[in-house]
This record gives structure tokens, sequence and C-alpha cells, in this order.
């Protein structure tokens, strides 16, 4: 007798589970010299990081830099670009990006700006893994 597929469909995990699972596979991509936001822009991964935003848009979320430096080209204001997201990372003593973003909301907002779906599509696309986000302290559905 052929068994039949034990597959229960995808597995509820918190959102702050979520963000951590990301956080570790992204952070082994990352080194103190290439922010999450220039890896995934280069790799095409992730949220695109600095390749999401057009010049234009890459020169309004770096205004500061840009006003310090108007004549900048795209390659070294995001070369620039990178270099602040690390000192972020410093300033506020965090793993990524992404981390220094959600509490500065400065060039972006971090883990912030992506949804639950965002989150899980990243988990499936980088982790492979099916998973359905919830709200930390949310009930899933029951199986």
């Amino acid at each position: 007798m052929a068994q039949l597929p034990t597959h229960q469909g995808p597995k509820v995990i918190a959102r702050s589970e979520a963000v951590g699972r990301l956080r570790q596979y992204l952070k082994s991509l990352t080194d103190d010299e290439h922010s999450i936001c220039q890896v995934a822009a280069k790799k095409g991964i992730f949220c695109h990081g600095f390749a999401r935003w057009s010049d234009e848009e890459l020169k309004k979320h770096f205004a500061g830099l840009v006003q310090q430096r108007p004549k900048l080209n795209r390659w070294q204001l995001e070369d620039l670009a990178n270099k602040w997201e690390l000192a972020r990372q410093v300033v506020d003593k965090v793993a990524l990006a992404c981390d220094a973003q959600t509490l500065e909301h400065d060039t972006c907002r971090g883990w912030d700006d992506f949804t639950n779906e965002d989150l899980s599509r990243f988990c499936a696309d980088l982790l492979a893994l099916d998973v359905v986000i919830v709200e930390n302290g949310a009930k899933g559905p029951a199986h």
C-alpha cells in the first residue's frame, strides 16, 4: 500500500523567530567591509539593498551624504552608503544594517519595512523554509 505524503503545510512561526533565522543567515553573507545592503544588491537577494532604489531615490535616502558631496556618482554613493550602514551597526551595537535601521528609521525602516508575508517569502527563498509568520505571541492555526 502506498504511503500518503506527510507534509502538513507550512510551519507557523513568530515574527521574531523568522527575523532571527534570517538575521543569522544574512549575517553569514556580510563582513566588516560589506553591509547586507551592499550584499543584497550585488546578489539580487532579500530586499535587493541599494539596487532597489533608482538614482534619485538613493540620493533621497542618503541625502546627508549627497549634501556633503553633491557630485557623487552612483557607485561612489553606494560605496559611502555601505560605509554609513556599517558605521550605524557599530554605533548601535547590532549585527546587521537591518537591525540598526529598525532602531533609527534613517535610510530605511529595517525589519519594519517588511510584512509578515515578505518575511515568509524571504524564509522560503533564502532558507528553504515553508513558513507562515504570525505576530509575536499570536496563535497560529491548529493542526
